[in-house]
Parts: C-alpha cells; structure tokens; sequence
C-alpha cells in the first residue's frame, strides 16, 4: 500500500503504507486511510510527531548497534529520516494555515 500526504502549500509526499502508518501514529491520529489533520491542529500534530520521533530514534539506535555488534549489518535508514518530508509538508501546512490529508 502507498500513502500519499497533501496540503496546499507543499508538494504531495507519498510514502510506503509501513512506515506512513508509524508516523501517523506518531503523530496521535488514527490509522485510518483516507484521512486529515483539521488546520488548527496541524501545530499539535507536528509536535507529537517529533516528540515520538526522539523516542522511536533512540530505541532504533540501540537496537541497530547491538545488531551490527552481532552480525555486522549495516543499519537500516531511521524513521526519523524518513519522517523528513512529512515534517517539511506539516511545517509548511502550518506556515499558511492549511489542513493535511492522506489518502
């Protein structure tokens, strides 16, 4: 599954349906597809996403280096990097007071 994020100030983001439903999590909403962030909590919503963020990457962190220590992987891309172009689209939904939706 593919999820696609919109706003009318930034470009779509569309993400793998894995990793946009960890983030919307993250973000404090419901994993439900299609759905939307209403403009005056958008705010909100971007700091529950990087509060979870520092925790989610901090646990990622840990877990990696213990992997690498045993079988000499190299590490998996973080959430916290993916999470990037969703952060940009949310700060600039914010910037002109626009809601957020996913499909």
């Amino acid at each position: 599954m593919i999820v696609t994020f919109s706003c009318k100030a930034h470009n779509d983001v569309t993400m793998f349906g894995d990793i946009a439903q960890s983030l919307i999590k993250m973000m404090e909403y419901t994993v439900d597809i299609p759905g939307a962030i209403t403009a005056e909590d958008v705010e909100s919503a971007l700091a529950n996403l990087e509060k979870n963020l520092v925790v989610a990457a901090a646990q990622q962190q840990a877990t990696q280096e213990q992997q690498v220590i045993e079988n000499e992987k190299e590490p998996e891309i973080g959430i916290a990097v993916r999470a990037v172009p969703l952060i940009e689209l949310l700060k600039a939904a914010i910037s002109v007071k626009s809601y957020v939706m996913w499909q």
